[in-house]
């Protein structure tokens, strides 16, 4: 039975082996018997650390050479037992030998379980942290810190209108025996999308396919080996390190599939792009009980079963505009009831133009009711998709008193489709090109937006007041296609905002027709491909305030017009490839002089490149997955001189930031300094104490962080620190009390450990602690002599929502 116990695993086993040869052998031997009991008991009373470990072994898929080593050592003890179960009585001139044996066995098994065990689960239970983290705070891979990619399946609807019906046929069609792919298939907007998450969060369907439902959203450039690599990482297993083709593609992916055998197999791609026969033949294989959910506006006969989404019934969709256009406990009596009859009818039963419709008119007058009724009265059939568009068009229509609003929802397009936008990217955008003082202003816009239905914002985690890392903002990709038409109408030299898709090298044509042509756009968005070269051509380019390159190529060249770009006051490059891309021609941002903003992610930033080039302008450095080696170092310019106005710099999920450079330490301007989920990051320098106007320090789940310098006391303006989950910190330096003008100390998940020093007392101004449990108690004898202060009790939300709406 003992044995039995502690068997399962690997590590398990092993022990549960000794265990059962030394019951053996006291059943029948007398000599080393107390000796071989006392072992006995030993891993007996630790079998539920055993299982622990054995837990986070499964968790993190790794090897480890202790536990390997104590596993050998356990191996040779089981040889040695067998052994002494030789040796009688009589033998006494042998005794000795395996009596030493046996005391250096227990000495190797009690060290194991005092000091190893407790390491190993605690560096576990770190590692799995950095996990969570990283999959919150955007990307995650499952094991590239911040990468955003998920193949799990997003939460569902809790109560969704008028789909249960649809459902339930949706899934007989899928649970028929021969049916390998069914497409689910309508017009958008129709609510594809939540069927199949709904679909997914069925109790048979999860009783069916278990742990082995995949669900990935796809786009118009859909990179194969992006989402390859997600399934091997939502499993817990390596990919490939480098694919030889795209045919080596497939045959890892129709491996991995195989390896999920006999158990049933559930892979949902949504939103397929028609035309894109040749995609979905790459993910059909003949494996047993594999079947692929495909949601798409084209319906791919050709693959077989399809299920065509009917609008909603009058009656759910009059229950769906209802929930939009009206406050739960807000009276629903128009004066004229035909009104809202013909405003539903007018939706034609599609829930997107249902929801945006309805906010559009919470609280309008009766007029624009009766306006709006009359205007979708004269659209023709919705199931035109450019009806659809026409109806949602009436509703982005009614902002045209709210300008910047406006403005700022089509901004939004700058973005490729289906990818989470990060709120401090838009607040960067909007503070310039709309001369916004606070950035409250610009994340106000957002949520009008999002009480709008013309947006959704996505928090992946506890918001701290006035930071936003953990917010996204994601659009339908309806109202992004609406968003861009809104410029349409004129002609590419005079539009306000340019939205460039250049695949390969293929740039459009009138860029090519003309050597160098002009543009007049305050806004200028590029996504370019994996197969693109940097080959750039020429643009002129004078009146751009924001420049936003979106790119997927392992190697990027910034390119030269940039020189021209004399408004230029916010840059924005973001990498949607799986490696980090490598960053070139960084120099040439010095011939940008009015550069106020710049935002990278997932980029590897070239050794000394902050100290290469003056920024006198620059006043935010937004450092997000990037490989920043050396790019603080000191080269031709000290980075004082180099960034002489630099007010703020965010640096996270930085995998090679172990010591925060002495350098920044030197920016006595700097006012924000956040350096959050930088997992490797162990030390602050101690001239950290010299950023005399720093008033907000930032350092959340910075895991390996030691201590807190003593010179955190130089900190005479700061107003804002935040620890949360810095695990390593175990004691507050006695300094923290001289800093006079802190009001908000956040330290959510740190050390259950973590002293006070005497000192907090001292912190008269400090008005508010969040914290866990745990800490709080900590607290409750420093509010007696702390009057002001207010402790908050946060639980920590892991929300992984965000995952699941990255699109790959």
């Amino acid at each position: 039975m003992a044995a039995e116990l502690l068997g399962g695993n690997a590590i398990g086993a092993v022990f549960g082996g000794l265990v059962k040869v030394i019951e053996n052998v006291t059943k029948k031997a007398l000599v080393f018997k107390t000796k071989l009991k006392q072992i006995q008991e030993t891993l007996e009373s630790n079998s539920p650390i055993l299982n622990e470990i054995k837990q986070l072994d499964e968790r993190l898929d790794r090897r480890n050479e202790q536990i390997e080593k104590i596993m050998e050592v356990i191996r040779n003890g089981e040889t040695l037992v067998l052994e002494c179960s030789k040796i009688r009585w009589y033998h006494c001139w042998r005794r000795p030998k395996y009596t030493d044996k046996l005391i250096e066995l227990e000495r190797s098994i009690n060290q194991f379980f005092q000091t190893v065990m407790p390491a190993q689960i605690a560096r576990g239970n770190r590692e799995i942290l950095v996990e969570v983290r990283s999959r919150k705070g955007p990307g995650s891979n499952g094991t590239i810190d911040g990468l955003n990619v998920s193949c799990a399946v997003p939460e569902s609807l809790v109560n969704p209108v008028g789909l249960q019906v649809a459902m339930g046929e949706l899934k007989m069609k899928l649970f028929k025996d021969g049916v390998s792919i069914v497409v689910l298939s309508a017009p958008p907007g129709c609510g594809k999308t939540t069927l199949a998450r709904l679909l997914c969060h069925d109790k048979e369907v999860e009783e069916k396919f278990k742990d082995n439902i995949f669900y990935v959203t796809v786009s118009k450039n859909t990179n194969m080996e992006g989402i390859v690599r997600a399934l091997f990482h939502h499993k817990g297993q390596k990919p490939p390190s480098d694919f030889r083709s795209d045919e080596d593609v497939v045959y890892r992916l129709e491996q991995f599939l195989n390896s999920m055998g006999p158990s049933p197999i559930l892979l949902v791609l949504d939103d397929v792009w028609p035309e894109s026969e040749s995609f979905l033949e790459k993910f059909m294989f003949q494996i047993k009980d594999y079947k692929i959910l495909v949601t798409s506006r084209s319906v791919f006969r050709r693959f077989g079963s399809t299920y065509e989404l009917k609008p909603l019934k009058y009656e759910d969709s009059l229950t769906l505009f209802r929930s939009s256009a009206f406050l739960p406990h807000q009276s629903q009596d128009i004066p004229d009831n035909n009104v809202v009859s013909k405003i539903v009818k007018g939706c034609k039963g599609f829930p997107l133009a249902l929801k945006v419709v309805g906010r559009s008119l919470r609280g309008e007058p009766e007029e624009i009711w009766k306006t709006r009724a009359m205007e979708l009265s004269k659209v023709g059939s919705i199931f035109e998709y450019s009806d659809l568009r026409n109806s949602l068009q009436k509703s982005l229509d009614a902002l045209d008193n709210k300008v910047i609003l406006k403005e700022c929802f089509i901004d939004l397009c700058s973005f490729p489709e289906d990818q989470r936008i990060p709120v401090n990217a838009l607040v960067d955008m909007w503070m310039e090109l709309y001369n916004l003082d606070e950035e409250a202003y610009a994340v106000a816009k957002l949520q009008e937006l999002c009480n709008r239905n013309l947006v959704d914002l996505v928090v992946t985690g506890n918001v701290a007041s006035g930071c936003y890392n953990q917010q996204f903002a994601m659009q339908h990709d309806l109202l992004r296609e609406l968003a861009i038409c809104q410029g349409d109408s004129e002609s590419i030299e005079r539009r306000k905002r340019l939205i460039l898709e250049i695949s390969a090298n293929n740039v459009p044509a009138w860029w090519m027709e003309q050597k160098q042509p002009t543009i007049s756009c305050r806004l200028l968005s590029i996504s370019t491909d994996e197969k693109f070269s940097s080959s750039w051509c020429f643009i002129q380019a004078p009146e751009v305030e924001v420049l936003v390159l979106n790119v997927r190529s392992k190697n990027h060249t910034l390119p030269e017009f940039i020189k021209k770009m004399e408004k230029l006051k916010v840059l924005m490059v973001k990498n949607y490839g799986f490696f980090p891309t490598e960053l070139n021609n960084f120099l040439l941002l010095g011939s940008a002089t009015n550069l106020k903003r710049i935002r990278l992610e997932h980029v590897s930033i070239p050794p000394f490149a902050f100290t290469s080039v003056k920024l006198e302008i620059l006043q935010k450095l937004t450092l997000y997955m990037c490989n920043i080696s050396q790019a603080f170092s000191t080269s031709t310019i000290l980075l004082s001189e180099a960034l002489p106005n630099i007010m703020e710099i965010n640096i996270e999920y930085s995998n090679d930031l172990i010591q925060l450079p002495v350098e920044i330490c030197l920016l006595t301007k700097l006012k924000k300094l956040s350096i959050i989920n930088c997992h490797k990051l162990v030390a602050l320098p101690k001239e950290i104490g010299k950023l005399v106007n720093l008033e907000d320090l930032r350092l959340g789940s910075c895991i390996e962080l030691l201590e807190l310098p003593n010179t955190i006391g130089g900190l005479c303006n700061l107003s804002v620190l935040d620890i949360s989950e810095c695990l390593e910190i175990e004691r507050l330096p006695e300094e923290i009390g001289e800093l006079q003008n802190l009001r908000q100390l956040l330290m959510m998940g740190c050390s259950s450990n973590c002293e006070l020093p005497q000192s907090i007392v001292n912190l008269e101004h400090l008005e508010e602690v969040v914290c866990d449990e745990e800490a709080a108690i900590l607290w409750k004898p420093i509010m007696f002599v702390c009057e002001n202060l207010r402790v908050k009790v946060q639980k920590e939300e892991v929300n992984l929502n965000w995952l699941y709406n990255h699109r790959l």
